[in-house]
Formats: C-alpha cells, sequence, structure tokens
C-alpha cells in the first residue's frame, strides 16, 4: 500500500474544519510563522 493510501484527506464537518482554522491562527499569533494544519485519517495497511 502507497504512503497516500495511508494517509488519505480526511473529510471533517464545517465545524471541524473551522476548529483546525482557529488552531492555525492561534499558533500564527504565538509563533509569528506562517502555520498550517493539514488533516489525514490514517488507514491501517492490510
Amino acid at each position: 500500500m502507497e504512503e497516500r493510501e495511508l494517509f488519505p484527506v480526511a473529510n471533517l464537518s464545517q465545524d471541524d474544519l473551522s476548529r483546525l482554522v482557529q488552531a492555525e491562527e492561534s499558533l500564527r499569533e504565538k509563533t509569528g510563522e506562517e502555520i498550517v494544519l493539514i488533516a489525514y485519517k490514517h488507514e491501517q495497511s492490510k
């Protein structure tokens, strides 16, 4: 199984996506860096 198959992009609800964006903004404020968070779901290899 290829790596991209092990870690497909997570399908997030609008509420969960908003929380992720808020976390990015909080980290940007604390670090002064452009932070981007990416959500993947982990698929177990067969």
